[in-house]
């Protein structure tokens, strides 16, 4: 608490300086910018002085965009700077709270909307933490005209309990092609409950360069992860109905099932996709931005030209009036021929453009993973199953666990592309390619006879080799397309294929434009290695497994005049690959727990009906999603009949120039058998035991906030939670996980230029 409230003193000492120095007001009670004084003069005292760049006005402007991460594709976005829902950035249950967690921030998560999980990826260990992960095509690239640094920083609570978070952004370019810059991402988290402290430390380093025939795009990243795992509390009742115990606890006083038990992860990534175009230049007409550009350009180019005059004259001012004569005359020849230059560039609206026709590319995806789960102090009979126990001269022994896997991947694709627009027959773009992946794992293995196995560290290798192709419309404003397919030839994944098609329609309707989205796949893949096959002390698996068949068709209905977004997917599931999860729970823990990867028998069919609608009064703003689901089988996919999200919100300004939102979000969802949580997976599994089942939901989660934006900066106060301990207290976002309950919370989000 002492330290929320010296970062508010801080924060009201930054406003009034910055307010300060905005306006300042003169003897004759004027307003006047910045550092101007009352008659307009800079306030340089020093009439000799030299400096030319002390009336220069910094250039400010950003572009940013992602890309695709087999062919490198461009689509320009929005840069992360929105004020609006600020607060929840900061969460891991997602700006809409759609996400079930562990409680603690920046645990393991994962979405109650299904159509939204991703497909399990080889290393299955750190896609629950997706929200400190960087993809190379989430991340986004930028283009600056000065250097920018961004720093966010969040907290709450205290040295015992709390959280920080900072993430410093840096990005720049050596020229308009050349850009570059860094990403420094720690988070950490000593949690309210015992032994559940997190802590993520990322760091990413990007560049990107945009010529017209050469364009390259590269990611570097390093990340360490160490998550305490405490497999929830031994009695719910410690939340629920605190007064059933003689005692009371403190959130950070109730049992846990497991001490001394953690997840670490170290990751390293490298991607680069680069790619060279054949093509023409032709002359098109600049737009009226870039001819606004263009003529500040050369006017700044003037102002500079005189400034320099100036100080020649003051340096030779003793040398003679012919000389400072020769000097004028100069001058106003160098002026008149640059008003001349000017009046030129304006009558020339015509620019050069390149035309890439053909591209050649090439894209590297290379990632090294290293992953260990440790325990010194497992409870007794907490286990069903105990595979191999290290050998003599090994410290972890007994109750002690050391599992250990290691994943490298290597991915290479080269592609040829025919680009669309490069004449007016060319209405979509064509690409052909080919990509070879190799994939090596390393866990324990058990070798030698019955009674006598020894415990070595096993390889692993897989090769594959696909092709495929896409064809892509972007240009225009009426129809886009994109349809994609990809079949693997040789290797272990040989015989899976994936079909993907998306298309976008907009016309206009009652003076607005309506969007009409569809998108539809068709998957056939095997299944990741570790869902195949996981060694450890006490889980174990060799499985047969077939491959799975994904078929989806969805529909997206966009009108912006009535804020009203409608999205309807329906997908059928054949042999739904899955984590399942049993233990024998009792009020002082559980016993005999294990884990295994099934396959549904039968097909599963998921329909989702999703309608986003925000209503705005005058500064009275509600935005709402309500999501609706159903499953065919709910032992094996479960889901949420209804999950809501709300959002109502005071929008208003002070003195003009502080926006502030202030009001109170929630999310809710209905009753369901919510995914368990298996720490020695960091995977969330069906709940298989029909004895300990249980069902989470019908609870509502409320905060409150007030949600600021100044000029270059965001920040927020909100109290998270605030319904916590008042009606009914089952929040439990996983079986036997609490969330977190009431706490007030503080975040900062600052733009530097320059």
């Amino acid at each position: 608490m002492n330290r929320i409230i010296v970062s508010l003193w801080l924060l009201a000492s930054f406003l009034c300086a910055s307010a300060q120095s905005f306006t300042r007001m003169d003897d004759g009670g004027n307003f006047n910018q910045g550092n101007i004084n009352g008659n307009g003069s800079n306030r340089n005292f020093n009439k000799h002085n030299n400096d030319t760049t002390r009336n220069k006005e910094i250039p400010k402007g950003l572009k940013v965009w992602k890309i695709d991460r087999k062919f490198g594709d461009m689509f320009p976005t929005l840069p992360d700077t929105m004020p609006h829902l600020f607060m929840n950035t900061i969460f891991n249950t997602g700006k809409y709270g759609e996400y079930n967690t562990t409680g603690n921030n920046y645990t393991p998560r994962i979405s109650r909307i299904a159509i939204d999980q991703p497909v399990v990826g080889q290393f299955m260990f750190v896609q629950p933490y997706s929200h400190v992960m960087k993809q190379p095509d989430e991340f986004l690239f930028t283009n600056t005209l000065s250097p920018i640094t961004n720093i966010t920083y969040d907290n709450c609570g205290d040295k015992l309990n709390g959280e920080d978070h900072i993430d410093v952004i840096f990005a720049t370019n050596a020229n308009k092609r050349l850009g570059f810059g860094f990403d420094l991402n720690y988070s950490y988290a000593r949690g309210y409950y015992a032994n559940q402290s997190t802590s993520h430390f990322g760091t990413t380093l990007y560049s990107s360069y945009n010529g017209d025939r050469y364009k390259m795009h590269s990611m570097f990243s390093i990340y360490h992860q160490k998550v305490a795992e405490n497999g929830g509390i031994t009695n719910d009742k410690y939340v629920t109905n605190p007064e059933s115990f003689d005692d009371q606890f403190a959130e950070n006083e109730i049992p846990t099932v497991l001490q001394r038990n953690w997840n670490r992860n170290d990751n390293l990534h490298f991607f680069l996709t680069h790619r060279y175009s054949f093509g023409f230049y032709r002359n098109v007409r600049m737009t009226d931005e870039e001819i606004k550009a263009r003529k500040f350009a050369v006017e700044a180019k003037i102002d500079s030209e005189k400034r320099k005059q100036d100080n020649e004259k003051m340096q030779l001012e003793r040398e003679g009036k012919n000389m400072e004569e020769k000097i004028d005359m100069d001058g106003q020849a160098n002026a008149a021929s640059m008003l001349d230059s000017l009046q030129a560039v304006l009558a020339d609206t015509l620019k050069k453009e390149y035309v890439p026709v053909t591209s050649v590319i090439h894209t590297l995806d290379l990632s090294r993973y290293t992953r260990i789960y440790q325990a010194y102090d497992s409870p007794a009979e907490y286990y069903a199953n105990t595979y191999y126990d290290l050998n003599a001269d090994n410290a972890y022994r007994g109750d002690s666990i050391y599992d250990q896997t290691k994943h490298f991947s290597m991915k290479n694709t080269v592609a040829i592309a025919m680009l669309e627009g490069f004449n007016k027959w060319a209405k979509a773009g064509l690409k052909v390619f080919a990509t070879h992946e190799l994939r090596r794992f390393d866990m324990p293995e058990l070798v030698g006879e019955v009674g006598q196995e020894r415990v070595l560290m096993g390889k692993w290798n897989e090769h594959n080799v696909s092709v495929g192709g896409q064809l892509i419309k972007t240009q225009g404003k009426t129809l886009h397309y994109n349809l994609a397919a990809e079949t693997w030839l040789v290797g272990e994944d040989a015989g899976q294929l994936k079909v993907d098609f998306s298309t976008e329609l907009n016309f206009p309707l009652f003076g607005d434009t309506v969007t009409l989205g569809a998108k539809a796949y068709f998957y056939r893949l095997n299944p990741s290695f570790y869902q195949r096959h996981y060694h450890s002390k006490h889980i174990w698996w060799d499985n047969s497994l077939s491959k799975e068949t994904r078929t989806r068709i969805e529909g997206l209905f966009t009108y912006r005049k009535t804020n009203t977004r409608l999205r309807v997917a329906v997908e059928e599931l054949q042999n739904y690959t899955y984590f399942g999860m049993s233990y024998d729970a009792s009020t002082t823990g559980c016993t005999n727990l294990t884990a295994t990867v099934n396959q549904a028998s039968g097909n599963i069919n998921l329909m989702t009906a999703q309608l986003m609608q925000d209503f705005r009064l005058g500064p009275l703003n509600w935005e709402n999603i309500f999501t609706f689901q159903t499953s065919s089988d709910e032992k094996v996919l479960p889901v949420p009949a209804v999950n809501i999200f709300t959002n109502l919100y005071l929008k208003f300004k002070i003195a003009g120039e502080l926006a502030v939102e202030l009001g109170a979000d929630g999310y809710f969802f209905t009753k369901y058998y919510a995914p368990d949580y298996c720490p020695q997976l960091s995977q969330f599994a069906v709940q298989q035991n029909d004895a300990s089942r249980m069902k989470l939901g019908g609870y509502p989660y409320v905060d409150v906030y007030a949600n600021m934006h100044l000029k270059h900066t965001r920040f927020f106060i909100m109290m998270s939670h605030v319904n916590a301990g008042s009606g009914s207290r089952d929040y439990f976002l996983a079986p036997h996980y609490p969330a977190n309950g009431k706490i007030l919370r503080f975040g900062l989000s600052w733009n530097f230029f320059n």
